[in-house]
């Protein structure tokens, strides 16, 4: 197993946007597929314009490969958006690219709900699957049938 900085132990929520935080583990179970669903109701950006803050439930659903996310670790990578402004369209896209780089997963996809501001919702969406695999398919498929 990884050495984990942050389970069991009080840890510093960060200041600023900082993907160093994220930690894994070693999948028990590498040779099956099977998903996992993260959900943070309590997500926090602000927007790059205005500094207004952006409230979202950000939904990370993954088949993991070798490694897994350790969910206190990415609770405080979650966090990390709080004082960061950028779009929410580009937050997903942060956030799935450095889960991506973490762990290398199979599959993943992100969502975020982000309540209304100004009279409008707004719920980007972005996935990926492991190139040149079925992955990639399930991935292309997933795109083209989102929201239908």
């Amino acid at each position: 197993m990884d050495s984990l900085q942050h389970l069991g132990k009080k840890s510093e929520i960060p200041a600023s946007y900082d993907p160093s935080v994220l930690e894994t583990f070693g999948n028990k179970h590498p040779g099956y597929d099977y998903w996992v669903r993260f959900e943070c109701p309590e997500f926090t950006t602000l927007c790059p314009i205005t500094g207004q803050p952006d409230f979202a439930t950000i939904i990370i659903d993954y088949l993991p490969a070798e490694k897994m996310v350790e969910s206190k670790s990415l609770k405080l990578y979650l966090f990390s958006f709080r004082n960061h402004g950028n779009f929410h369209e580009d937050c997903v896209n942060i956030i799935m690219k450095d889960l991506i780089q973490l762990m290398a997963p199979k599959y993943i996809e992100v969502t975020g709900l982000f309540l209304p501001r100004g009279g409008i919702s707004i719920h980007p969406y972005c996935n990926y699957g492991l190139p040149d695999t079925r992955y990639e398919e399930m991935a292309k498929f997933r795109m083209l049938h989102h929201n239908l």
